[in-house]
């Protein structure tokens, strides 16, 4: 619905008054907000308070009754032990998107960002099993009048059973999961993001040897004193994202080796390890956190790596089949603390070099170079029990061996935060410039507003 900059402008302004103003409403309720990470183990096990009866102080003076309204996970134990009990969390995140268009004008696209269903069931002490499913990136033109889209689709993100082998220290799961090695936003949580995205290259194999961010193999998990680590060893999908476009001309390189060679192609490794010099972060379930708002003070060093023995073929200009190995490597730092204002600060950097083989290159997202992500972001002192600000900027560059000249994005946005990640609303300003090799491309701009909740 293409309209002038003022329109979207005005448009954006009513929508985030509408949503500030019911975001202090609500909390002028009286909520009592708890941050929950979806892997706290802790809070999973609190006991339910009761809350007080009615009652008097005197004849004239009623007490009266009082509710918590404070967040609580959605469990169904199974018994009195705590040790068996089934969790169930889903969120939704809606979007617009307002971008200039081919015809010069102002366009404000809405969209279903995710919109997720997760369950876990601790079976015992031991055994946990795990199932994951949604949609995602839904605007209204891939909508259907009937809802049987073949574009919007219900699909399988997650589904694996773990064994606790021996403590903390080690503990073995099988299915398709996410487990990814190479950074820990590799393996970022959707729900409790610090911006209003992840990094699209830190999923460096979505599409390529996986579905969707996660691989069908066997992994391993645990901590050894402060060192958290996890390893996988998966199978590679056969479709990948460069299969339907493989026309096998020369001095080309195609993420194809599992598709004609699955003798040679079919396996992959990955793993990812971080030392945690403070507080220890729960590692019961894969998503690492994008912050955790002030309540606890972490500061980690990591490494991680990926490899896919003959994962790409390239075909050279005398249209002489090669395999090559697919291989990434990255180092990566995490901060976030809270501050003595009573705010917090958060702080991430990760440098990535991305061998994908000789000059390979997918839509300028992915491609054999190296490539640098960072942001901070600053949490403002609380003006309530609940709600709260966190203004942030974050920078990215990509340099592809396949283009002269990098690639950039810019962004700055704030998270208003309603009760914690479960309730919250992100507005971002991106700037992006494409990599290229003679005529600069214009940088495209967007403006982007996130409305998520979770429960």
């Amino acid at each position: 619905m293409p309209g002038s900059f003022e329109d979207m402008s005005k448009g954006i302004f009513y929508w985030l008054l509408f949503c500030i103003t019911w975001g202090l409403v609500f909390t002028h309720s009286e909520v009592k907000s708890q941050h929950l990470i979806i892997s706290d183990e802790e809070e999973e096990k609190k006991e339910e308070k009761t809350p007080p009866t009615s009652g008097s102080i005197s004849d004239d003076i009623a007490l009266p009754y009082v509710v918590d309204e404070s967040y609580k996970p959605f469990i169904l134990h199974l018994d009195g032990s705590g040790n068996k009990y089934v969790r169930f969390i889903n969120w939704n995140q809606f979007l617009l998107t307002g971008q200039r268009n081919d015809n010069d004008r102002i366009s404000i696209t809405p969209s279903l960002r995710r919109v997720r269903f997760l369950n876990y069931a601790q079976i015992n002490d031991r055994f946990m099993i795990l199932t994951h499913f949604g949609v995602n990136n839904v605007p209204a033109e891939q909508m259907h009048p009937t809802g049987n889209s073949m574009e919007v689709k219900l699909f399988l993100h997650d589904a694996w059973s773990e064994y606790k082998v021996f403590g903390e220290y080690l503990s073995i799961g099988t299915g398709l999961h996410y487990y990814n090695g190479l950074s820990r936003i590799t393996g970022g949580g959707t729900i409790n993001f610090m911006t209003y995205d992840n990094y699209r290259q830190a999923w460096s194999q979505l599409g390529l040897s996986d579905q969707f961010g996660r691989h069908l193999g066997v992994f391993a998990k645990g901590r050894i004193g402060k060192l958290n680590y996890r390893l996988s060893f998966d199978d590679a999908i056969s479709n990948s994202l460069d299969v339907p476009g493989f026309t096998g001309e020369r001095n080309t390189t195609s993420y194809i080796g599992r598709k004609f060679f699955p003798d040679k192609a079919s396996r992959l490794f990955q793993g990812y390890f971080d030392y945690q010099f403070l507080e220890q972060e729960s590692n019961k379930l894969p998503f690492r956190a994008g912050s955790h708002l002030g309540v606890q003070k972490v500061f980690n060093i990591g490494f991680g790596f990926i490899s896919h023995p003959n994962g790409v073929v390239h075909i050279d200009r005398d249209s002489i089949v090669h395999h090559q190995d697919v291989r990434h490597l990255a180092v990566d730092v995490f901060y976030d603390a809270p501050t003595p204002a009573g705010g917090a600060i958060n702080f991430y950097a990760v440098y990535y070099n991305f061998d994908y083989g000789t000059n390979y290159l997918y839509r300028g997202i992915y491609g054999t170079g190296t490539s640098l992500y960072t942001h901070l972001g600053y949490m403002l002192p609380k003006f309530t029990d609940a709600a709260f600000f966190m203004p942030y900027v974050s920078y990215s560059n990509r340099n592809f061996d396949a283009h002269l000249n990098l690639s950039n994005t810019m962004s700055a946005g704030i998270n208003f935060f309603i009760t914690g990640h479960h309730g919250k609303i992100t507005l971002e300003y991106k700037s992006q410039q494409a990599s290229f090799n003679d005529m600069r491309p214009s940088r495209d701009n967007q403006l982007i507003i996130q409305a998520m909740v979770f429960l």
